[in-house]
């Protein structure tokens, strides 16, 4: 889908909101990749009723795309085009509820969550201190670290439909107007849901203990992730045990294993290079184009497929349109993940 041959013909088409409107914003450049193109138009609205109200009145003809704090995404070259939301402050709070619970806005990072629940005695929560992102986006994927996964201490989910409307959704093992089922870095929510918010459950604890639990997985994650670097967390997921099993390959392998057995380690596409710290995380060496990071994932899904018959699956999301005057290398073409898997 092609952009608007101005910012003003696609604007003249939204609401009125009190939150603000940017033209072609350099998304791309804030991403934790520091690569990629710009939204059409950027959205910050004000605050829930204001996101509802312009939800509502958006021609359903405009594509529209949430961001959090970009940290598992590539936004493509050629940029996203339509709305893309990006929810602030108002979205980010955090407060105590009885039972030791905590409703969470989806803008809020997922380390925030971890310290805020610390603050309060609650333990439980310490597993978001080592996931990079948001609330909101730790829903959309049902994000985990270190044994535990989001859906394991959500009690209930908050969002907003296409049309504005607030819906709450727990977490079951059957999809239903009121339910959602979350799996291994999957949940059945429909796309159009917007997350606004979470209620997690957690239980009452040392403050101290579990401030020792943080700051452990904090370390541990400094001292195997290339958490300093230009990089969007796991690329991809780790094999289901069926995937495994129908591959012929050992139990419990994981992706990074995969990944180093067909030298992936440090392998090097234009500015983008799988770490030699962690070969599951890809990382910007400077000046990786949006293209360079994707083809180089795509390029691991091919070594890895013809080497052991397993598809990896992408984690990280990929979002908008490619550029056609960059190169895209011809594993793209390797299944239905590659070339379509990111379209907002």
């Amino acid at each position: 889908m092609a952009f608007a041959k101005n910012a003003s013909e696609l604007i003249m088409k939204l609401p009125m909101v009190r939150g603000r409107y940017t033209p072609f914003a350099p998304i791309g450049e804030s991403s934790w990749f520091r690569a990629g193109g710009v939204a059409e138009i950027l959205y910050k609205p004000a605050d829930r009723e204001d996101l509802a109200q312009f939800l509502s009145a958006c021609p359903d003809d405009v594509p529209i795309t949430v961001l959090g704090v970009c940290s598992n995404v590539i936004i493509r070259d050629g940029g996203i085009p339509g709305v893309v939301i990006r929810m602030g402050r108002d979205f980010s709070g955090v407060e105590q509820e009885e039972g030791a619970r905590l409703f969470v806005g989806s803008a809020t990072l997922d380390l925030n969550v971890a310290m805020s629940a610390q603050r309060h005695g609650i333990a439980g929560l310490e597993f978001f201190a080592g996931i990079p992102g948001t609330i909101g986006g730790a829903l959309r994927m049902n994000a985990g670290a270190y044994g535990t996964e989001t859906c394991d201490v959500l009690v209930e989910a908050e969002a907003l439909t296409r049309d504005g409307q607030v819906v709450r959704l727990k977490p079951d093992q059957k999809d239903g107007p009121d339910t959602m089922v979350m799996t291994y870095r999957h949940n059945s929510a429909s796309p159009d849901l917007i997350f606004t918010g979470a209620l997690l459950q957690g239980e009452y604890g040392d403050a101290a203990k579990i401030e020792n639990h943080i700051t452990e997985i904090k370390q541990r994650r400094a001292d195997t992730q290339p958490v300093r670097a230009r990089t969007g967390g796991s690329t991809f997921a780790n094999p289901l045990p069926s995937e495994l099993e129908e591959a012929g390959l050992e139990e419990g392998i994981k992706t990074w294993q995969l990944i180093d057995r067909v030298g992936g380690r440090g392998f090097q596409i234009g500015g983008a290079q799988m770490s030699e710290k962690h070969c599951n995380f890809m990382i910007n060496t400077g000046e990786a184009s949006a293209a360079d990071l994707e083809n180089l994932g795509e390029e691991m899904r091919r070594r890895v497929f013809e080497e052991t018959g397993l598809r990896l699956r992408w984690e990280i999301r990929r979002l908008g349109d490619l550029r056609v005057d960059l190169p895209v290398n011809e594993a793209f073409k390797l299944d239905e993940y590659s070339h379509s898997a990111g379209k907002a």
